[in-house]
């Protein structure tokens, strides 16, 4: 059994530490960034497949994997995010079996709110119709979102298992299933779609299947293992203090999600703009690219969070701020690199996506933007990471309200409409919003008193673990 967190001595010089820490974030990151990239992956290349079918098949995917699956992403990973803090934490302080019951929690939680989203997806195109798209995208889209009903529900029971996992840094575990399933996916995607001519129907059935491979494949590990302790079977004190943990699971929620749609918003207002089916395929093919490079920031992200949340749990508040630190330069290097693949690929990269030479030429004009979005996306996620090991999720959900929703949009629909300068101005202003929120994070990172953020961690602990009558 992993036993807990204990004091560690680190060595005085500054060059040393920084290699000792990089080393154990590496060892988190690394497996969770594959990981991320993989998952990320099953949804890219159906779109990918889907894109060389058509144009309104390609629109319609990506609506429904941006939008509709996007916004249940976005609130399943949310709701299962507050298992980074109290799980990490546990850990951290050596209570290894009450991760166990938190994740049973979780999917309680996670299930339900799969429940409440189903509306969306049954009704799908008259929302999307409300919000501006055509009514040919919509109705597409809106079929297929209703045969993505199953990846719903794999998103409810597999966010949860990530979390438990990621706590325990069993983030190898991840990486090796999601590995052998995106094979299967990209097989089982080709036969279907180009070699049985299934189209949007096959496509459908290889991404569902393949999410719920991913969760068989965990839970297969999680149950056979025990995981060292942490698993201990199923427990009614799954049912205890429900109430308290749906409240720090909707700070979760709500700090996640309003960064998820933000930019997923700019989907849906493309629609409005001059030859929408070109935008919408040129934005998606760009949010396509971004998301990728996103899943290597959400690696980071959930690396920081497992080892702010740990040291907190342990006692070590500047070992947990040295980390933030050393991940954040690490993080911003990564951004630049990708910006500078984009820079020079510009007008090569659009052609792997699409086989119209408009979509194309659209998306190398946008190339720029997506550039120096990549750029924010190397310390931005990072930081919400710091936010969710140390439990400041509601915190942060005001400061995305404020930055996103009351300055970027509306900046981004200033610049788009009034000022005619399109999908260009919008997402300019969008970038706006994300730029204000780095700094107002910046700042509240740099000022905060760790070893405060450490009691407070040994408080949550006994809190949540006094509750359980578990010793």
């Amino acid at each position: 059994m992993e036993t807990p967190l204990l004091q560690e001595h680190i060595e005085p010089n500054l060059f040393k530490r920084s290699l000792l820490e990089s080393k154990k974030l590496w060892q988190i990151a690394g497996p969770a960034i594959f990981t991320s990239i993989c998952q990320y992956s099953l949804g890219a290349i159906t779109q990918t497949f889907v894109g060389h079918v058509g144009t309104l098949e390609l629109a319609a995917v990506s609506i429904e994997n941006s939008v509709v699956a996007g916004l249940a992403f976005g609130v399943m990973l949310g709701m299962g995010s507050a298992l980074e803090t109290l799980c990490g934490q546990a850990f951290g302080a050596g209570q290894i079996r009450m991760l166990g019951v938190y994740m049973q929690r979780s999917w309680i939680i996670l299930l339900c709110s799969a429940l409440v989203l189903l509306p969306i997806y049954v009704f799908s195109p008259p929302i999307l119709i409300l919000f501006g798209q055509t009514s040919d995208i919509a109705d597409l889209s809106g079929k297929f979102a209703l045969w993505m009903i199953p990846q719903l529900f794999a998103y409810a029971l597999n966010f949860p298992i990530q979390k438990f996992l990621q706590a325990q840094r069993k983030v190898m575990v991840m990486a090796i299933v999601s590995a052998v399933v995106l094979v299967i996916h990209v097989v089982l995607s080709w036969l279907l779609i180009f070699k049985l001519g299934c189209g949007l129907v096959g496509a459908a059935i290889s991404l569902n299947l393949s999410w719920w491979l991913i969760v068989i494949g965990q839970l297969g590990y999680i149950f056979a293992t025990t995981s060292d302790g942490a698993w201990t079977g199923f427990s009614w004190l799954a049912f205890k203090d429900v109430f308290d943990f749906v409240k720090l699971s909707l700070a979760s929620a709500v700090m996640l999600c309003l960064e998820f749609w933000y930019l997923m918003v700019l989907i849906v207002i493309t629609g409005h703009l001059t030859n929408p089916l070109i935008a919408v395929d040129a934005i998606s093919i760009c949010m396509n690219l971004n998301g990728w490079e996103v899943m290597i920031a959400i690696g980071f992200n959930a690396a920081i969070s497992v080892r702010v949340s740990n040291e907190l749990g342990a006692g070590n508040p500047q070992t947990a701020k040295f980390a933030v630190m050393v991940v954040s330069i690490t993080s911003i290097a990564l951004g630049v690199v990708c910006m500078a693949i984009i820079l020079i690929t510009r007008n090569d990269f659009p052609l792997l996506f699409t086989s119209s030479s408009a979509v194309a030429k659209e998306v190398t004009k946008l190339s720029g933007l997506l550039a120096f979005t990549m750029v924010l996306n190397g310390l931005q996620p990072v930081l919400s990471g710091v936010a969710i090991g140390a439990g400041w999720q509601a915190l942060v959900a005001y400061i995305n309200v404020g930055c996103y929703y009351v300055v970027g949009l509306p900046l981004g629909l200033l610049l788009g409409f009034t000022f005619d300068f399109g999908v260009e101005g919008i997402w300019s202003g969008m970038i706006g919003g994300i730029v204000l929120q780095t700094i107002i994070l910046v700042v509240v990172t740099s000022c905060t008193n760790w070893n405060k953020e450490a009691a407070q961690a040994e408080s949550r602990v006994k809190k949540w673990g006094g509750s359980t009558g578990e010793d």
